[in-house]
């Protein structure tokens, strides 16, 4: 499906960007991707979902082709700002959201901040607690840590991929390597703001998600890898009973990214949901 790249101005003067794919006057789908990841990494899923659907994929600030900005602003109230701009660009008044990890967050509290604005909520392995305990948000906080900012050759950027993500598909790692990284006289450096977004995450307090999702006023999915180490099943179940809007899957053999270690099936699980939820909306 071909993709149509734009741009906006958010409320700051901050030139963000995103990317189009689908029918223009379709359910609009709007797509937050992970801490350090982009906006092309959902182009398997708006492939997926076909013409039904407009989907819209942010380059939340600091990576892709958006702006960067001060450490101090990769936080979620600023995320949430961006989010809440690209909404009024848009001129909607309801759609889907769909959200990654940090966009996870981000989209949670743009529901809770906005109440009545979604038909539907997609969430991809963060719940409560994930950020600030357990095994995953350690391993997050050690590679903010350690990652390096250049690298000297293509076949060593892919080999630092490899090791931290075990589980990337072939696929995965084209596109993180096309999409997150670039050539330069020093090297191969990130596309992203990684000095910036690794103090951030280093610094800042993460944000409670209890509130968010006992806020819930739209039908939501909370998309687990079994392999993930970021979002504990408990979690799910302590989530489905907060809130009779949330329903809970889990994907064999995925990590916490999902989306990339077991695309096809993920891809299925979001276009199921949304077609079930669409279909009650219409009845």
């Amino acid at each position: 499906m071909s993709e149509n790249s734009q741009f906006f101005t958010n409320r700051s003067g901050m030139r963000l960007h995103y990317l189009r794919w689908g029918n223009p006057s379709g359910v609009p789908v709007l797509l937050l991707h992970g801490l350090r990841s982009y906006a092309q990494t959902w182009a398997p899923l708006a492939d997926a979902l076909g013409e039904r659907y407009c989907c819209l994929a942010l380059d939340q600030r600091g990576r892709g082709q958006s702006d960067w900005a001060e450490a101090s602003s990769y936080r979620t109230d600023a995320y949430v700002s961006d989010l809440e701009d690209w909404v009024a660009h848009l001129g909607l008044e309801r759609f889907v959201l769909v959200g990654h990890s940090l966009g996870g967050t981000n989209a949670l509290e743009y529901a809770r901040l906005n109440p009545g604005r979604l038909h539907a909520l997609v969430i991809e392995d963060i719940g409560p607690g994930s950020s600030i305990r357990g095994e995953g948000a350690e391993r997050i906080r050690r590679e903010m840590s350690q990652t390096p900012l250049v690298f000297p050759d293509w076949d060593s950027a892919a080999q630092f991929w490899r090791q931290s993500r075990p589980g990337l598909s072939d696929d995965g790692l084209a596109s993180r390597l096309t999409y997150s990284m670039k050539q330069t006289p020093e090297g191969i450096v990130w596309r992203h703001d990684q000095k910036g977004i690794a103090e951030a995450r280093l610094s800042i307090t993460p944000t409670d998600l209890w509130p968010a999702v006992r806020a819930l006023d739209c039908p939501t999915l909370f998309i687990r890898g079994t392999r993930s180490d970021f979002l504990p099943s408990a979690t799910l179940e302590a989530m489905r009973e907060a809130n009779a809007q949330v329903q809970t899957a889990e994907i064999a053999d995925a990590s916490h990214y999902v989306h990339d270690d077991q695309s096809e099936v993920f891809n299925q699980v979001v276009a199921d949901y949304l077609r079930g939820q669409l279909l009650q909306l219409q009845q």
